[in-house]
């Protein structure tokens, strides 16, 4: 009689798999470490590739038939628990998952038990942390001379062939063969959970629910089969996607800052990435995407739904944002992202410029340029303002580098027109820069009722705003900025229509 196997305990979406256990390259490596007496191990890599599974497994195959307590700190019992355990005299053999979860002052006496530990050689206490990316920097920094005292295995993510060893396995004991494997095995991006859970969805589509008497091939292609993990995986990720992307709240004329921090975690092979380093790579987010880092304004964002926490993690003092559900990675990975852009209500995804507007001024209108670039900053809009980017100017050739800002690099030029703009050598040297942008509608001039007539010739006849300084200045500007907000979001409607006509 044919023994009975169910889909559900081979190709496995959740738990620990039983057929489909494939060894990763770090086997070895990790299994001396979990061996090694008083020695304590951190298992570190992105969520979805194996870690906990490779460990679990180990552990019941050692000789000494040893047992653990397997703890997380995401669960709020299993911290007071950790809590207990780790000023205990003799806790036995610990594994502690998701590390990265615990606050701080806890981190920290675990990295002093584990260095303890270590130089005592203990063996009838053995704590192994599972994290992700840099877990074992973050216990070393706590105490320094940790590092010979631990072993730290570094999980990557898993190549194609062990990918499909996976998923060979599975089609084993089922008797099956699941037609679109290589497809599989490329978009699962190196994670054992999304091969999981991708081969069950081809077993369920074509009606393989158990281990077949003749083999049976898989039906649908893989066009099909992902379009229908999508449509599953909307019902979870989509409400979540669209609350994260819009931050505080949809703005007019945003360059939607919070999509864009998304949009580049989905395009990672590192399953990772740090704001900081990456607003390196794209110059043209990081003033809108730095000001919600600096400002404080994305880790607020994050803590205030803590669903967030579910599927990433973000670390404020490294600016590390890493993914926590390798569904929710296949989910981002494969949205329409102009799609979801203009959905929501951001009318541009490419941005050709670093700078929406320029501030151009003297300094006797200090107070009122930097008005003008907190109210537009509030509302996502990249601006151009010299005392916020002095640690960029710093050894730069300062005319070589506001050159090309004044040049191209902003949308529009705006200079704050006061009586004693033409005398001030910088503003000179910036308007020579952007007249001959008069005439290509990149000019907004701020005229100031005192200025003299004819004072700029060059403006004459271009549209701008008029304040009048017998009247107070702020309520004014606040018009004007309001105006600079519609001009600027109406330009990226146009935009997104100009493009969607050029793909009709």
């Amino acid at each position: 009689m044919q023994e009975e196997v169910y889909l559900e305990s081979v190709f496995k979406i959740s738990g620990i798999p039983t057929y489909t256990f494939v060894e990763p390259k770090e086997y070895n490596q990790l299994l001396v470490s979990v061996r090694t007496p008083g020695r304590g191990v951190v298992i570190e890599g992105p969520s979805g590739i194996g870690k906990t599974t490779c460990v679990l497994n180990i552990i019941k195959k050692l000789p000494n038939g040893a047992e653990y307590t397997v703890l997380s700190g995401r669960k709020a019992s299993d911290k007071k628990r950790i809590d207990e355990l780790i000023t205990s005299e003799n806790f036995g053999n610990v594994i502690i998952d998701d590390f990265h979860k615990l606050d701080s002052h806890v981190k920290e006496t675990l990295s002093n038990v584990l260095k303890t530990h270590a130089d005592e050689e203990r063996d009838d206490s053995k704590i192994i942390i599972i994290g992700i990316n840099k877990t074992g920097k973050s216990l070393i920094e706590y105490s320094s001379d940790l590092r010979n005292r631990i072993s730290i295995v570094k999980f990557e993510s898993n190549n194609k062939e062990k990918i499909l060893e996976l998923i060979k396995k599975g089609e084993k004991a089922l008797n099956i063969e699941i037609a679109v494997k290589d497809e599989i095995a490329n978009d699962s991006h190196g994670a054992f959970h999304i091969a999981q859970m991708l081969a069950h969805n081809a077993c369920v589509q074509s009606g393989i629910l158990e281990k077949k008497e003749e083999k049976q091939v898989t039906t649908p292609s893989y066009h099909s089969l992902k379009e229908n993990v999508m449509n599953d995986l909307e019902l979870s990720f989509s409400d979540l996607v669209t609350k994260f992307v819009q931050g505080q709240r949809v703005k007019k004329g945003s360059r939607a800052p919070y999509l864009h921090v998304l949009y580049w975690l989905s395009k990672t092979d590192e399953w990772s990435i740090n704001l900081e380093a990456s607003l390196i790579h794209y110059p043209k987010h990081r003033n809108s995407v730095g000001q919600i880092l600096k400002k404080g304004h994305l880790y607020s964002h994050y803590c205030k739904d803590e669903r967030f926490s579910d599927v990433i993690y973000f670390n404020e003092d490294t600016t590390e944002i890493s993914i926590e559900d390798p569904k929710f990675l296949f989910y981002i990975r494969n949205l329409l992202w102009t799609k979801l852009a203009e959905k929501i209500g951001f009318y541009s995804f490419d941005f050709t410029s670093p700078y929406d507007f320029a501030l151009s001024f003297s300094g006797s209108k200090r107070d009122d340029a930097e008005y003008i670039y907190n109210k537009l900053s509030e509302s996502e809009i990249s601006v151009f303002y010299d005392f916020n980017e002095q640690s960029r100017i710093l050894s730069e050739d300062v005319e070589d580098y506001l050159a090309p800002i004044y040049r191209s690099e902003s949308v529009y030029v705006i200079p704050l027109l006061s009586n004693d703009y033409p005398n001030r050598v910088w503003c000179k040297f910036e308007g020579d820069i952007f007249r001959s942008r008069f005439g290509k509608n990149s000019i907004i001039p701020l005229r100031y009722s005192d200025c003299s007539v004819g004072m700029f010739d060059a403006t004459n006849g271009v549209g701008g705003f008029s304040l009048d300084v017998s009247k107070p200045i702020e309520s004014q500007l606040d018009i004007f900025i309001g105006l600079l907000i519609n001009k600027i979001h109406e330009r990226r409607i146009e935009l997104n229509n100009s493009e969607q006509g050029l793909e009709e």
